[in-house]
């Protein structure tokens, strides 16, 4: 069964709760359809473009339209404040141009809002019928090249050490090695599709999600290709398992939970924002971010998701969206009337692909059964899973060098004590203090979002560094795994 049909049939639907006030929201986003990385360098498509148009648009009717079915409480409705929000991507072609066109259907053009009136009676109506110009964030990324779609291979500790040392520990166990030796012929045999662009020394295991990438990217825009009657649905499907199979075990690993730091960085700043939201009585309600789906892999595994379904352990498709609400049942809620941390929750949502024909569905985060999780145990929870400081990512990370050098390790901000569901004077569960404590101390040293994509996985590890299975016991080099 289809990924997003099974995941339907699981899920919690989000009715419109009567009473419900949404007092801020977290949005993860992948990028549209774009062109293969295997044929550098990788664009965003039309195709694309119009993904997360729509996906931009589905949530402006959810929470920001005049009509819309849950407003985020104090979000300009029509205008775009930049205060307000605070929008993420990495210094990447299609991943910036993603989050622009996001925007726009966040936040279309005003028309005949953006006429402003001059001293001398005259009057000035902005271009494009008043195109809104959201700023987009850019994060540098680890890697010298900073647009990381072009990479084919990506390494998800990028600088974590320990990271990259269990990403290799995969390409020397026996589960990869009896896949790949169990699949030798069904890739040789795909070689007249594919040997334009993979030799046959490359049409293995090992290249298991681009040799996807580059024949799904094909199926949905080539109208001929090369041999296509070896591409039958049965084909197709087992090209699909095998890359999920792949990137799955490279993102997380449920005894080794260092191979998903990706997830633990990610995890650290969605806590970040939401706690920021709260204390500031939703002055800036909003954040969203753009980034790689071994991202969503890795916090799907921290977060215990694959025990609700299997399906989670999948590449997402393009223009998947995660959200985390802020939500309330207060009464008369206002910023001086401000519901107490006791009185708020958190919804987790996933939509497969874009969210204007796949629905947002709630589900269960931490092995819970409620979809509805009390904002001091998402804290809490949120805080065993993230990695929100230097000393903690050095220490997790095995490393010395670099800024890791002069870091202090007795810090122990990003601490998964959860012994208290009590919280300080600010409303900020005493577990989620220390993780904020701790990306704040991130922004004098590096910066909390740079350090997350630092962590998150944008470094390119070269495809030659990747041995042959039989010999990649010796490999020392980051292994690929975390991609756009």
């Amino acid at each position: 069964m289809e990924l997003k049909t099974l995941l339907f049939t699981l899920a919690s639907t989000v009715p419109l709760i009567k009473g419900e006030t949404v007092l801020g929201v977290y949005i993860f986003s992948r990028h549209g359809d774009r062109t293969p990385k295997a044929l550098a360098p990788a664009n965003l498509t039309s195709l694309g473009a119009d993904e997360v148009f729509d996906s931009g648009s589905y949530y402006r009717n959810r929470y920001i339209a005049s009509d819309s079915s849950s407003p985020i409480f104090r979000l300009s409705r029509d205008i775009a404040v930049a205060s307000q929000m605070t929008v993420t991507s990495p210094v990447d072609t299609v991943l910036q141009n993603s989050a622009q066109a996001f925007m726009q259907g966040l936040y279309p053009p005003v028309g005949t809002l953006s006429t402003q009136e001059l001293a001398n009676d005259t009057s000035v109506e902005a271009p494009l019928d008043g195109y809104q110009y959201i700023p987009i964030n850019a994060v540098s990324t680890a890697s010298s090249n900073t647009n990381s779609e072009d990479n084919e291979w990506l390494q998800g500790g990028s600088g974590c050490g320990n990271a990259m040392v269990s990403s290799n520990n995969y390409f020397i166990s026996s589960e990869y090695l009896a896949t790949y030796d169990e699949t030798t012929s069904f890739y040789s045999d795909l070689l007249p599709v594919i040997n334009s662009t993979f030799d046959a020394d490359e049409a293995n295991f090992k290249n298991a999600y681009t040799i996807f990438d580059y024949i799904n990217v094909a199926t949905i825009h080539n109208q001929t290709i090369p041999s296509s009657d070896l591409l039958t649905n049965e084909t197709l499907l087992q090209l699909k398992v095998l890359a999920n199979i792949h990137e799955w075990n490279l993102a997380y690993n449920a005894s080794d939970k260092i191979r998903a730091v990706a997830g633990s960085t990610l995890a650290a700043q969605v806590v970040q924002q939401l706690n920021s939201t709260l204390t500031g009585k939703s002055k800036q309600p909003l954040g969203i971010q753009f980034g790689a789906y071994a991202s969503f892999m890795s916090f799907f595994g921290l977060a215990q998701l694959p025990a609700v379904s299997a399906d989670f352990t999948g590449v997402v498709d393009y223009a998947s969206t995660m959200a985390f609400e802020l939500v309330t049942n207060a009464t008369n809620v206002s910023t001086s009337n401000y519901p107490s941390t006791s009185d708020i929750s958190v919804r987790f949502l996933f939509a497969n692909g874009t969210a204007a024909e796949n629905e947002p569905q709630a589900y269960p985060l931490f092995g819970r059964s409620d979809t509805l999780t009390p904002w001091t145990t998402f804290a809490e929870e949120m805080a065993k899973i993230s990695i929100g400081d230097t000393a903690a990512w050095c220490t997790a990370c095995g490393n010395s060098t670099g800024v890791c050098a002069s870091s202090t390790t007795g810090s122990d901000s990003s601490s998964s004590d959860a012994n208290a569901a009590s919280t300080s004077e600010n409303g900020i569960s005493l577990p989620v203090a220390g993780v904020i404590g701790a990306l704040v101390t991130l922004v004098v040293v590096l910066g909390v979002e740079t350090l997350v994509y630092f962590l998150a996985g944008l470094k390119l590890v070269k495809k030659a560094t990747l041995a042959h299975a039989a010999a990649s016991s010796g490999a020392t080099g980051g292994a690929a795994g975390v991609k756009a």
